[in-house]
């Protein structure tokens, strides 16, 4: 499989796309400067072709990863970077280079189930994305790349069952928030070692903050990092040389190669708590959706997306639906790019007539008719939602004080409310969330009252932790006492760092918070903090 480099009619369609979308926001001016800055490099799409041959160091410096699993494919990616942290192409020269992938049933390579060449392109800053077809559904798969006389690791990945096929049991892990500076990525290299088929990344893969040069909380000794890293990203350089700090950490490395991600967005790829083009900083829609283009184009550039998913200018549908046979269905969400600005100036806010208006949504109107729609064709037993924000109330005290959070679906009450009367009314009875975003573990009932807590219980949620944003963090947050006593709904709770991983069978789905001591000294061991189960047909969750 060979991938072109774009033609001059896609371009244009692009950019007239990105014109009629932001019309009414953005200047012509701004909106051809957000797509130059989309596809940086006049000449980029006509590059030259370089030798591979010549290619004297060790391109793979930020070794490989798949996602996005379907029965008969699954998407193959690295990118060319033998000087990662260097500006401009990473040590690349601005020309195309060919590359060979191949794809087998076992790990020496000995049966090749695939293989082919595409070429990495600079303007797509030497990425490539492998799109291979006629797998087998359901079964593991190695895979890796050439370019020259380099090879890549090798990467481990998977493919899903057939949606009618009846598999008994699914295991997946759900992470997020992993700011560099904040410590090691150490949960991840505990994560690599479990038996897991795929992975979800719920946001947050990145921190748009400058890293200073001793890595914050990683504290180096041995090595300084670059001043480029110094700075907050906001052009679509900065987001590429952010993803090349992060991808080459050793322990991300490992996690990417031995299991599928499937990846979704939060904030921090983009900027804080931004909601749709509304920046947290204020800027003007027009400026701020150039930074956005640069920072939506730099994260498909460095994830295992499928070609739907790769962004126009300043837009990117990333909400997307997988299934696992007859067992799951995941519709993965996208709370950021669609959604209303936070009620109140954002923060913590009791809750009030602009925080409660039906108006506001979290999802925008095509995504939640898209998400009802999809489970009103459902026939799975489980129907997942791996998305960003806490989607249970959660209030900051006891008694009539209290407040909530605007930038979760607690500031977009309506929203929430439309998407659980859907669920019902679809008659989606085994209702999971996934979550993650506030660098800790909880475990919720979701209720269809949350001010009534004898009220049904429409589903369970469950929050995953950070893998390392908010340094080390405790097991009893000073919070603690307090979150538990206002939210009855609330199952458990905990500060540390880590992931979670969930088992469904027919059933009931098993949750495992896996936490590890520290992140700011590396090597940390990984233990299981509380495991909970919701029965089939009777959610609400019950220790294990």
């Amino acid at each position: 499989m060979t991938h072109h480099a774009p033609h001059e009619q896609e371009i244009r369609a692009a950019a007239a796309h990105f014109g009629r979308r932001r019309f009414l926001t953005t200047t012509g001016a701004a909106a051809a400067l957000a797509f130059a800055t989309n596809l940086p490099g006049a000449g980029a799409a006509y590059a030259a072709e370089a030798d591979a041959r010549k290619i004297t160091e060790n391109p793979f410096t930020l070794g490989v990863a798949s996602g996005d699993p379907q029965p008969g494919s699954v998407v193959l990616w690295t990118r060319l970077a033998p000087r990662p942290y260097e500006p401009g192409w990473g040590g690349m020269p601005n020309a195309r280079v060919t590359v060979r992938w191949e794809v087998a049933y076992d790990e020496h390579f000995k049966r090749l189930a695939g293989q082919g060449r595409a070429d990495a392109h600079p303007e797509f800053n030497h990425s490539v994305h492998i799109e291979p077809t006629g797998l087998a559904p359901d079964r593991v798969y190695y895979y890796r790349f050439r370019a020259g006389s380099w090879i890549s690791p090798v990467g481990r990945t998977r493919t899903t069952p057939t949606r009618s096929a009846r598999i008994s049991d699914l295991k997946l892990a759900a992470v997020s928030c992993q700011a560099y500076h904040d410590g090691y990525f150490t949960a991840y290299r505990h994560l690599a070692e479990e038996d897991l088929d795929v992975v979800f990344h719920l946001g947050d893969y990145l921190y748009e903050y400058p890293v200073g040069a001793n890595g914050g909380a990683r504290n180096y000794t041995d090595r300084t990092l670059p001043a480029v890293f110094n700075r907050e990203t906001v052009t679509l350089e900065d987001y590429r040389l952010r993803y090349a700090l992060y991808k080459s950490d050793p322990d991300l490395q490992a996690a990417h190669a031995a299991h599928p991600f499937i990846v979704t967005w939060d904030d921090h790829e983009v900027e804080n708590n931004y909601a749709s083009d509304i920046s947290e900083d204020h800027l003007p829609p027009a400026e701020f959706l150039v930074r956005r283009a640069a920072a939506y184009r730099a994260y498909w550039e460095n994830q295992p997306l499928r070609r739907p998913q790769r962004p126009q200018g300043a837009d990117c549908r990333l909400y997307r639906r997988l299934q696992y046979g007859q067992l799951a269905q995941f519709d993965i969400l996208d709370t950021r790019q669609y959604r209303s600005d936070q009620a109140y100036g954002d923060g913590w806010h009791a809750p009030g007539p602009e925080s409660l208006d039906p108006a506001r949504t979290l999802t925008g109107a095509a995504q939640e008719r898209w998400l009802t729609d999809g489970w009103r064709e459902s026939s799975a037993r489980w129907n997942v939602l791996p998305q960003q924000v806490t989607f249970s109330e959660r209030r900051n005290a006891t008694g009539p004080g209290y407040q909530l959070s605007m930038d979760a679906w607690d500031g977009y009450a309506a929203s929430r409310d439309r998407v659980l009367a859907g669920a019902e009314s679809a008659g989606v009875g085994n209702l999971v969330v996934l979550t993650g975003d506030v660098h800790v573990h909880y475990a919720f009932d979701i209720k269809e009252d949350f001010k009534d807590p004898g009220s049904r219980t429409a589903g369970v949620e469950f929050v995953t932790t950070s893998i390392a944003s908010g340094k080390n963090g405790a097991d009893k947050p000073a919070n603690w006492d307090t979150y538990l006593a206002a939210n009855p709904h609330l199952k458990f709770y905990n500060g540390r760092r880590g992931y979670l991983t969930v088992t469904l069978d027919q059933d009931a789905a098993r949750a495992d918070y896996r936490t590890v001591s520290a992140v700011t000294t590396p090597g940390a061991a990984v233990r299981t903090a509380a495991s909970f189960v919701s029965e089939a047909g009777d959610p609400g969750l019950k220790p294990a």
